[in-house]
């Protein structure tokens, strides 16, 4: 070529070489994994193994600290059978043994009286009669409505009970999740078993409706206030990491704090992986996938109120002022202790901590050593912390009322059971892998994500979160989702077969044999 002389072509090759070198070391540095982080070994407790099929029922092995465990999978079968063989019988010839169950236990409330202790066996009874008489009643779903309605006077007369108790003390806390987490999940064991328009009319359970002054609107059915909580569960495979990502593994995975100001407008204020503090609306807040939500209000006669008794709007009005002023980050870290960044309790407990009301009363303890390590990959660092399940026991608040979707709520249960299944291989030395080879991509899109940080766009990797981190994430969202179309199937095949839908563990035993398959 005229005017291309060998040294300049030389040149460029040199010049192009040299690019290539400079591309192939940036793509090796790229692919450096970050240096992990490792959660420290409780060393003053004696872990028990993976946690068991979280369902309603029996003893637990209990040895006062780590996981609890319902650990009785021969009472959950036996339970089965009383369904199946009720469903044979039909309802009139059970119908007796259903209201003669129920009568025991409005006996057995009466007899507690206005205080009790929590090791009182009237509440083990109590509890042992509900899951007995919900395998009858799943088989007449015409008698649903009142057991229902003796289950919610049984968590309000429960929560007024647990005023005198210890939050923090171990018995407890295996007492108000034996009778609030497993009494829901006899009740959704009723839902399941129903035609859906019948369950359609049991969407919304009433609880107790606690005075309160604050500005309020009508949502669904429900008066909500001004410092109402609500906490619900997304549809996220995360969602139901984080719900049962707990010593007590429970329902919920997200919480939001009410605002209503005087022209009647609602405000939800909350904290999200992908855009810290923020306000939504009600039709945002709920277009979200919500696959159940509960309505929680603080007692109004908690000393803090006879002071002052609109405390509760100051504290939402004071977190809607500070989501409205500069940008809150995400707080991964799940530091509760630090009110410069926020995870969505934080949200709740920062404002009415700044009042003198210290929710979470019972703090929440993660101690396996798997799900520690697991929850540290996406960036946990604090294993005692505020986990949106547990304010349900907080002795402080009262609940008010649950929404649920029955449409989602099956798919739920799967959700929950592939995620204990996913915990189990976790004890055993599972661990969240990620495509090493995205790496340099992700850190792409990490430096990407910061440079819109600077200028308060969203970027495709949150603040706080690592390019490993998102990966991760990505790759669990991925896995989950295997696994819990491999359960639906198992599921579809089970109740052909047995003309009823799998109870939860039965689903746990399916989510377990999935994940081997998948091994």
């Amino acid at each position: 070529m005229p005017g291309v002389t060998f040294p300049t072509i030389v040149n460029h090759r040199k010049e192009s070489s040299a690019a290539a070198i400079a591309a192939v070391v940036l793509f090796a540095a790229l692919l450096i994994p970050e240096r992990g982080w490792e959660p420290p070994a409780d060393q003053d407790t004696d872990i028990p193994a993976a946690n068991a099929a979280n369902v309603a029922g029996a003893d637990l092995a209990s040895n006062g600290a780590g996981p609890f465990r319902w650990n009785d999978d021969a009472q959950w079968r036996w339970l089965e059978r009383r369904f199946v063989q009720a469903r044979a019988l039909g309802c009139d010839e059970v119908a007796t043994e259903i209201s003669s169950g129920l009568h025991r236990v409005d006996e057995l409330i009466s007899e507690l009286g206005q205080a009790s202790a929590p090791t009182d066996e009237r509440w083990s009874e109590i509890e042992s009669t509900m899951f007995d008489v919900a395998a009858t009643v799943a088989a007449c779903p015409a008698r649903a409505p009142v057991y229902i309605e003796v289950y919610s006077d049984i968590r309000s007369r429960l929560k007024e009970h647990s005023v005198a108790w210890d939050p923090n003390a171990r018995e407890v806390k295996e007492r108000m999740y034996r009778m609030l987490y497993g009494l829901r999940a006899a009740v959704e064991e009723i839902l399941l078993q129903m035609d859906g328009n019948d369950a359609i009319d049991l969407v919304l359970v009433r609880g107790k409706d606690e005075p309160s002054t604050s500005n309020s609107v009508t949502v669904r059915g429900v008066e909500v206030h001004s410092g109402d909580i609500l906490v619900s569960r997304g549809g996220f495979p995360t969602s139901a990491l984080i719900a049962r990502g707990s010593d007590f593994p429970g329902n919920f995975s997200h919480v939001a704090l009410v605002q209503v100001d005087k022209d009647d407008n609602l405000h939800l204020i909350e904290a999200h992986i992908d855009r810290g503090l923020t306000v939504a609306s009600y039709q945002r807040y709920f277009a979200d996938s919500k696959l159940r939500v509960m309505l929680l209000r603080p007692r109004h006669d908690l000393p803090q109120f006879e002071h002052d008794p609109e405390l509760a709007h100051v504290a939402a009005s004071r977190a809607l002022a500070r989501a409205h002023g500069h940008q809150v980050q995400y707080d991964f870290e799940m530091d509760y202790t630090d009110p410069t960044r926020l995870f969505c309790s934080e949200v709740a407990s920062s404002a009415y901590g700044e009042l003198g009301v210290d929710l979470w009363a019972g703090i929440s303890t993660i101690s396996a050593p798997g799900l520690r390590r697991w929850l540290a990959r996406f960036g946990v660092r604090n294993f005692e912390t505020q986990e949106p399940s547990d304010l349900e026991y907080d002795p402080q608040l009262v609940v008010v009322a649950e929404w649920r979707d029955p449409d989602a709520l099956f798919g739920e249960h799967v959700d929950n059971a592939v995620v204990d299944a996913m915990l189990e291989g976790a004890e055993n030395g599972d661990d969240l892998e990620y495509p090493a080879l995205m790496l340099p991509a992700a850190r792409a899109a990490k430096a990407y994500s910061m440079v819109l940080d600077a200028f308060g766009r969203v970027g495709p990797i949150p603040q706080g979160m690592s390019a490993t981190a998102a990966l991760r994430n990505r790759s669990y969202h991925a896995r989950h989702n295997r696994l819990v179309a491999a359960v639906h199937g198992r599921a579809s095949s089970f109740e052909d077969s047995t003309g009823y839908r799998p109870p939860y563990w039965e689903l746990v035993e399916m989510a377990r044999d999935a994940v081997r398959s998948a091994r």
